[in-house]
């Protein structure tokens, strides 16, 4: 039978086939040979050793379309990168990071920003500006309302979703929203750091529906650029592209040199000046990398 690994703990890998269920199941010895380590979401084969207790053995895992290493995960179509508009307030830092690492991948992003109770039309409006040539779709919702689940359900349907972003943003009340089998404990927001639980402790794919999956992971609080030369660090902001071979500089970085169509179209506000400076700030901090 074939199926999607769900999540994996202490040597269990639990096996969702369609139509049959979840079968938990044990890898074998060959992919430990091989340094093969199954990951949630790999199309798996599994041998069935009980169709009454639902246990089995893995025996084959599919070539991957592709492969995250935080959160470990395999066969992602896109991801959904929440962030709350407030409570906790946006890191905007470690959203623009998120979508670096998902560029490096080429996995498209939609970035939701959640709990638009607690916001300001004008705030809305200045978030949307500010992703709105990055490439990604940005929505909004307000988890605890139910108001733009619908639109996110729409954007699920027939494929493999991982979701991600900090502790407390409203991950597990988004999901609680879309997911009629499975509701996960939500965690509050610290009244007095307003800051978020972590709630989901394991990367873990849910079953909502046919051919619709949804990768809960692990809220974190700080991600690292690797693998980027500070030189292509450009090249992961699309809204630079229309300007890229316009300056008077080949090479142009978009920092210090004259001319650079860049820098006029910050000044002219076609460029989000919040991604902008971040873009300088993170080719900095490649930079002082290669001094180590």
């Amino acid at each position: 039978m074939t199926g999607k690994i769900m999540k994996g703990i202490g040597g269990f890998y639990y096996v969702y086939v369609e139509g049959s269920g979840l079968y938990e199941c044990r890898a074998r010895g060959i992919f430990r040979n091989k340094k093969m380590k199954p990951n949630v979401g790999d199309v798996v084969d599994i041998d069935i050793l009980s169709e009454e207790e639902k246990t089995g053995n893995l025996i084959k895992i599919y070539k991957r379309k592709n492969q995250l290493i935080r959160p470990m995960a395999a066969n992602v179509d896109q991801a959904l990168v929440i962030f709350a508009v407030h409570e906790p307030e946006p890191n905007f830092h470690l959203l623009n990071r998120f979508l670096i690492t998902m560029e490096q991948q080429e996995i498209p992003v939609i970035i939701c920003f959640n709990k638009t109770d607690l916001a300001t039309t004008e705030q809305m409006q200045q978030l949307e500006k500010d992703y709105e040539n990055s490439g990604c779709q940005v929505i909004f919702q307000a988890a605890a309302t139910g108001e733009g689940i619908t639109q996110i359900e729409e954007l699920l349907r027939g494929r493999t979703t991982i979701m991600a972003g900090p502790s407390g943003v409203g991950k597990s009340s988004t999901l609680n929203c879309i997911s009629k089998e499975k509701q996960m404990e939500t965690g509050a927001v610290s009244e007095k750091i307003k800051r978020g639980k972590h709630t989901t402790r394991h990367s873990e794919l849910i079953h909502i529906g046919e051919d619709t999956y949804l990768m809960d992971t692990p809220g974190f609080s700080s991600l690292f650029l690797e693998n980027i030369e500070k030189e292509d660090l450009k090249y992961y902001f699309p809204e630079f592209e229309p300007y890229e071979n316009t300056c008077r500089f080949n090479g142009c970085c978009h920092i210090h040199e004259p001319g650079c169509e860049v820098k006029k179209a910050l000044e002219e506000g076609k460029i989000s000046k919040l991604r902008y400076d971040d873009y300088c700030m993170f080719y900095e901090e490649l930079a002082q990398q290669k001094k180590w």
